[in-house]
């Protein structure tokens, strides 16, 4: 396929010299579009920082800059401008100082590369100084109350057994053994003197040293005296039930667990008085993968806890605990908001964002008058906002939709229609900007992962799917969320327990059917997609349904017992099928798409990471093979070195043009290329 330079420059211009607008971006172009996130206001209210990220192709990295806005006028610059990528900005309580983690070049001697390290900026102007230099990096960190320290989580240096290990017998590695922990240190920062003369950075304290447990979330005490933390048994995921809530004292390291279930605890916060920490916790829950989680409290030396949100139907994010009470967000089927917790009687208030129906992300300032946020709402852009807690007109801080103003956008919309058992399901349709309903369109239905993803009629830069491209070529697009999509309660979350695969397909096809009736969608002309979990519905598409005309798998899952067999999240089907293979190996034929094999007809493309581990390899592999063996046409595209996700720009140029290259062809008929054309050199970026 030839991306024509030409042809992005007339559109990024408007096409000014043919005189209208082209429909849809390139590929490239597509991949180019930056998006913003993880806004931070300052103690004040006046400024906020913020992400954007943006594409390297000579690094063939998507990175993150960190940008400033001020909160009166909107106005804003670049913040950091080293290479690679700034994020996870934080600011000092006393509003003085910006600390951030970068992967740049460390200028402090003997620092790891490409490891994330902790810097500090002054607000008012100044080089960002480097803080740490830590073996493995920093995960994540918090400014204490007084914004003289700062706690850390890091890995501890390699140790010196585990050296003399690799000296005599190389490397290798114990599975569920041999694990890195993720441990607290405290950063005390530099001083300056009365003749201006500035210390140099100390080296990080080890807080908990010895302890056999790997940190998550954590928070300071009001007095700065203490830190409550979660951690875990070790850093896997299947071990994610183990975590509890714990303090440690600054002064002497002495840890105590004040929080012990048996399911997870986790992103513990204090309040504003220090006698209480609230936490997020499934209660109990054996089954906490899609069953909801909570907000509980407990008295900070700890005791009995108290669950605030039993009847809040959804997973609350727990963000801060305010004078007012504790403020989360959570998904509302296909929106997003924020929520304030009243702590005394539990009852739940929404917060207005006026003109953000889907809002996320969001930072208050320190008298919890102010918040900025990440807003958007049915096509539209994701954009910056700042305004008064539940109040006022928001002032937006960004402007990324207008890299939008040289296309013609799809309109998004949400539809809702009746599955095979009677469930109502939700999904998001997407058509062209000049749609006919008397004409009709090929259908492409887009599957999210998870399951607990969730699609919004909000506008994103297109990854992995050239969506927009489709809509201008005359198809509509269906992104349904299924049963077990976030957003719409437990109840619809638990509707594919033991019944994974079966029931999502008739969710789809159900939406398919729906729009069909409407009477424009050409019936023979749908084809299928989805990464992940959406890759596992694409794959049972394939070897159960002759109702599409091409499928695209994205690291699926085809055989239920190979995933579990080798996957690094084993409880998922433990918790959705209730069983393991050698208990209930009839669930794990039911819900595995490769029992139906012998129905397949459905052209296929397999993509995925040779190196994932969330969903093995060798399901794809598998089901290559018995397309293969039933000769249904098959291609199957590895991308070395990466796991679950494509994470970079000309790899995700390559899953997009294999998927443009097969669904041209089997719903539009154009030939069939046997490989992707790789740009000329005059063409290239």
């Amino acid at each position: 396929m030839i991306r024509s330079t030409v042809v992005a420059l007339l559109a990024l211009a408007g096409c000014g010299v043919c005189g209208a607008q082209l429909k849809a971006p390139t590929i490239d172009q597509s991949l180019e579009m930056r998006s913003v996130g993880a806004p931070q206001i300052s103690p004040d209210g006046t400024k906020v920082v913020y992400e954007e990220t943006r594409t390297n192709w000579e690094a063939n990295a998507f990175e993150t800059d960190l940008w400033i806005a001020d909160t009166a006028t909107g106005e804003s610059h670049l913040l950091t401008t080293a290479a690679k990528s700034s994020t996870s900005a934080a600011w000092s309580p006393n509003g003085r100082w910006i600390a951030f983690l970068s992967d740049r070049v460390a200028p402090l001697p003997g620092s790891p590369a490409g490891k994330k390290q902790l810097y500090v900026m002054p607000v008012n102007g100044g080089e960002a100084q480097q803080m740490t230099k830590m073996e493995n990096g920093v995960e994540a960190f918090e400014w204490s109350p007084e914004s003289k320290r700062i706690a850390l989580a890091a890995e501890a240096p390699e140790t010196k057994a585990m050296k003399d290990r690799k000296e005599t017998f190389g490397d290798y590695h114990v599975i569920h053994a041999d694990y890195a922990m993720l441990h607290l240190w405290t950063l005390a920062l530099p001083t300056t003197d009365a003749a201006g003369r500035t210390s140099a950075p100390a080296e990080p304290h080890l807080l908990t040293p010895g302890e056999a447990f790997s940190v998550g979330g954590f928070s300071w005490s009001p007095d700065g005296m203490k830190i409550a933390f979660s951690a875990q048994r070790d850093p896997d995921l299947i071990s994610g039930f183990s975590s509890d809530i714990y303090t440690v004292s600054v002064a002497d390291g002495v840890v105590k667990k004040i929080v012990d279930t048996p399911s997870p605890d986790t992103d513990p916060k204090w309040s504003p008085d220090g006698k209480q920490i609230a936490y997020v916790t499934a209660d109990g829950s054996k089954n906490f993968i899609y069953t909801n989680r909570k907000i509980a409290v407990v008295a900070s030396d700890g005791g009995a806890p108290k669950v605030l949100t039993a009847s809040f139907d959804e997973d609350p994010n727990l963000l801060e605990w305010g004078p007012d009470g504790m403020y989360f967000s959570a998904l509302q089927k296909t929106k997003s908001g924020l929520f304030l917790l009243d702590a005394k009687t539990g009852a739940v208030q929404r917060i207005e964002t006026p003109g953000s129906e889907i809002a996320r992300s969001f930072s208050f300032s320190k008298d919890f008058k102010r918040v900025a946020y990440r807003g958007a709402g049915a096509n539209r852009y994701a954009e910056i906002y700042s305004g008064g807690v539940g109040g006022g007109t928001p002032v937006q801080l960004t402007q990324v939709r207008e890299q939008l103003s040289g296309f013609e956008t799809a309109q998004r919309e949400v539809v809702q229609w009746k599955s095979g058992d009677g469930a109502a399901v939700e999904g998001v349709l997407i058509k062209p900007a000049d749609f006919d309903p008397k004409k009709k369109y090929p259908l492409l239905v887009i599957i999210h992962g998870g399951p607990m993803g969730v699609d919004t009629p909000a506008i994103g830069a297109d990854r992995y799917y050239p969506i927009e491209r489709w809509v201008a070529k005359g198809a509509v697009v269906l992104e349904p969320n299924y049963r077990g999509s976030a957003g719409y309660g437990e109840k619809f979350r638990s509707l594919n327990v033991r019944n994974l695969g079966v029931g999502d397909y008739a969710d789809v096809i159900s939406g398919v059917d729906y729009l069909i009736a409407q009477g424009f969608v050409d019936k023979d002309k749908v084809g299928a997609m989805g990464w992940s979990e959406g890759g596992y519905i694409s794959a049972f598409i394939t070897c159960a349904s002759d109702r599409f005309k091409a499928v695209s798998v994205g690291a699926g899952i085809s055989d239920w017992m190979t995933y579990y067999a080798n996957t690094d999240i084993t409880p998922f089907t433990r918790q959705y099928l209730q069983a393991t293979p050698w208990d209930d190996p009839a669930i794990y034929a039911k819900t595995s798409p490769i029992t139906y094999i012998a129905k397949a007809k459905t052209p296929t493309l397999i993509q995925q990471g040779s190196a994932d581990k969330r969903v093995p390899v060798p399901d794809s592999y598998e089901l290559r093979q018995a397309l293969e063996d039933h000769g249904v046409p098959v291609k199957m595209v590895l991308y070395d070195g990466f796991g679950h996700p494509i994470n970079k720009p000309k790899q995700q140029r390559a899953v997009m043009e294999e998927n443009e290259n097969w669904f041209d062809h089997y719903l539009w008929g154009e030939p069939l290329a046997p490989a992707l054309t790789p740009m000329v050199k005059a063409e290239k970026k």
